[in-house]
């Protein structure tokens, strides 16, 4: 049998009824109600807890994270703007070479200029958000939503 101290602690009058209760409801002495619970407290956690990153490095990942963002906030806006001020560089271009030209004539020209558009995005896009295969385009597992 091991040898065994003597420990005294000196809860506060409620905590020992709740102890005692609990003892009592284990079948337990307090004395090995205590003991038990603090067993069972250093086994459940330890007090000095690491923490799995510094403060320097949860900054750094936050700054590179957001970094990334911006980046790809800056190439949703460059294609945005390659879109729709291509259509608006279009229409200012034809209306100067052509003054006075009318509304349908305009979108004549809009629908005419369409496939040209239309295949300078897909080759912007090819490679990194599209596959071009069999004359097929496929989108790309790197996703490439915009």
């Amino acid at each position: 049998m091991a040898e065994s101290k003597h420990v005294a602690t000196y809860p506060t009058q409620q905590q020992y009824i709740r102890w005692k209760n609990r003892a009592d409801e284990l079948g337990m002495s307090t004395s090995e109600f205590i003991e038990a619970m603090v067993e069972a407290g250093l086994k459940k956690f330890d007090a000095s807890v690491a923490p799995d990153e510094t403060n320097r490095e949860l900054r750094q990942q936050r700054n590179e994270l957001k970094d990334e963002l911006d980046r790809a906030r800056d190439r949703i806006q460059d294609l945005e703007d390659a879109v729709y001020h291509g259509e608006r560089r279009t229409i200012k271009e034809y209306v100067r070479a052509n003054p006075g030209a009318e509304y349908d004539e305009i979108i004549r020209h809009v629908m005419r200029t369409v496939p040209e558009r239309v295949t300078t995005h897909l080759d912007d896009m090819e490679g990194q958000e599209f596959l071009f295969d069999d004359d097929r385009y496929y989108p790309t597992n790197s996703g490439g939503e915009q």
